[in-house]
């Protein structure tokens, strides 16, 4: 099963960085399956970055909740609208199999055959004596169903409505029967009988079937011949070849046509409440009108979790869609604990003080031996020199410094000369729209009984964001009312002077207390503050902790 490494939702150029160079490193260890994958597109600056590396972008899945084609039975055994009884019923007792797809021609998707359907169809006299002897096939499906050969065949694979006849009686009261019946529908059955076979013959009947392994005389082949007689020999008895012979039915009649499918990339969850009730046994998965799979109820039980690793990221609001119902096997991040993790087994969970995820990507590669090539080893640099603001941010450690002086050995550019290019591309406030812009690299948080975001871009200079911040204004507060923020933040920091400016949409409980100036309504001057994790969202916890009421002791 593939295991996909997953950064965070509107990722920045560390968690995307990360995950390509951890997925890299699982491959070459112990997860050849691992691929990296993105719940949200790169932006400008990481776009560059992996374009400057030559490395491929990763998979971008905004869902990871197991769908039908993950899930489904891809090795489909179907019947065709064309096929007999006796065919199907054969295929399905092969496959232990209760229910079946019918195809047409084409192999497009006709409707759904079930045991119970195939069984009256062949005992359909128990129910209805009239049509006990009505059989409709071809006289090809009919010879294949006994193990017989057509000694004389007139359109054997025309589909007609037989009347069956056994020839058991008198010759006298066989023959007032014959001619009870239109000769052209008339499948006679008969043992080494000529008193019987003659009059059939006779009357011209659409075909003679002669069981016990006799053959027609040649005298009365040539007159089935002369009549247009087709002539079946069996093998078996007369009572086998009879039974037989019903079973030679074709199914089309019995196809169930107003069935239940379902679209390849449903979710497992929604496939699951729509089939509850529903009295079908097998349910066609189709992908564009084609069929590439059946599943049934059993099989949406339990079916397989999809495994991922998260890097960059340890809380599952921050996560891609479905990662609750997913097997996460490991995390992989530098920031806080976020709590709302839960795993039914051992996971393995590292977390680390650093300023980077692709710092411990990179330790990994070094504890391993092993040399990173030089597209991976500027994918880790792009992702340290992003988070620790070219090692200038407060979140910066002995340990960020030595795993980027370590991977320049790995790279072909110049990592100080890269990072002023780097730092150049992508300016969120000159590219993005608005609504763009608060959703780039934005994380959820939950403290205090609160329910926030932060987004954060980096910017050479403010003069842009001043010119857009009404507008920046209006995005973020569309932001917190879409998602039910009680606020949401955008802190816009200054590469070239290490210090930002905090917009919020509103202002929350207890915020009258912040130690940085208010520029204009809801816009703070947060002077040398640049890390949301170490310096931002530590100060709004303490804020929002200190407007909750204290609890009275007992």
């Amino acid at each position: 099963m593939t295991i996909h490494v997953f950064g965070h939702r509107n990722p920045d150029t560390d968690s995307i960085c990360s995950a390509l160079a951890y997925a890299e490193f699982l491959k070459k260890t112990i997860r050849p399956d691992a691929i990296a994958a993105s719940c949200g597109a790169p932006n400008q600056r990481t776009e560059f970055a992996l374009r400057k590396a030559n490395v491929t972008h990763p998979r971008i899945i905004m869902d990871i909740r197991p769908e039908l084609q993950d899930v489904c039975q891809r090795q489909v055994i179907a019947a065709r609208h064309s096929d007999a009884f006796f065919e199907v019923y054969r295929l399905m007792k092969e496959h232990s199999l209760r229910a079946i797809p019918v195809l047409d021609d084409d192999d497009q998707l006709l409707g759904i055959v079930s045991l119970l359907d195939l069984f009256e169809l062949v005992f359909q006299g128990d129910v209805d004596a009239a049509h006990s002897r009505d059989v409709c096939s071809n006289l090809s499906k009919v010879a294949s169903v006994l193990g017989g050969k057509l000694a004389h065949a007139v359109e054997p694979d025309r589909t007609d409505d037989f009347v069956l006849t056994v020839g058991a009686m008198s010759a006298g009261g066989f023959t007032d029967r014959l001619h009870g019946f239109a000769p052209e529908r008339l499948l006679v059955v008969s043992g080494d009988r000529p008193t019987i076979q003659l009059p059939a013959v006779e009357w011209g009947v659409r075909a003679l079937v002669v069981t016990g392994g006799f053959e027609l005389s040649s005298g009365l082949m040539h007159l089935a011949e002369a009549r247009g007689v087709s002539v079946i020999t069996s093998p078996h008895d007369t009572a086998t070849t009879t039974m037989r012979i019903k079973a030679a039915r074709l199914i089309r009649s019995t196809i169930d046509r107003n069935f239940v499918s379902l679209p390849a990339k449903m979710p497992v969850c929604t496939a699951r409440q729509q089939i509850v009730r529903s009295r079908q046994t097998i349910f066609p998965v189709l992908d564009g009108g084609k069929l590439i799979g059946v599943i049934s109820k059993s099989d949406l039980v339990n079916p397989p979790k999809p495994e991922i690793i998260l890097v960059d990221h340890n809380e599952l609001t921050q996560s891609v869609n479905g990662a609750e119902d997913a097997d996460i096997i490991e995390v992989l991040d530098h920031h806080r604990l976020g709590g709302s993790l839960k795993s039914s087994d051992p996971i393995r969970f590292t977390l680390e003080p650093v300023g980077s995820t692709c710092t411990l990507v990179a330790q990994k590669y070094q504890k391993a031996q092993m040399d990173p090539s030089p597209s991976m080893a500027l994918c880790m640099a792009s992702g340290i020199i992003s988070d620790t603001l070219y090692l200038r941010s407060p979140t910066t450690t002995d340990v960020d410094r030595e795993m980027l002086e370590w991977l320049q050995a790995f790279c072909k550019v110049d990592l100080a000369e890269y990072a002023n290019e780097f730092f150049e591309i992508g300016s969120a406030l000159r590219s993005c729209t608005p609504r763009e812009v608060v959703r780039e690299d934005c994380k959820e948080f939950q403290e205090a009984a609160c329910k926030f975001s932060i987004s954060q871009i980096e910017e050479i200079g403010f003069d842009l964001f001043w010119q857009r911040k009404k507008e920046l204004s209006v995005a973020l507060e569309e932001l917190a009312r879409e998602n039910n923020y009680d606020f949401s933040a955008l802190l816009v920091t200054n590469i070239a002077s290490n210090g930002s400016l905090l917009l919020m949409s509103r202002q929350p409980e207890g915020w009258e207390e912040i130690n940085y100036p208010e520029l204009e309504d809801n816009l703070f001057e947060l002077e040398e503050v640049v890390s949301r994790k170490k310096q931002l969202l530590p100060l709004i916890i303490s804020l929002l902790d200190s407007s909750m009421p204290e609890e009275n002791g007992a």
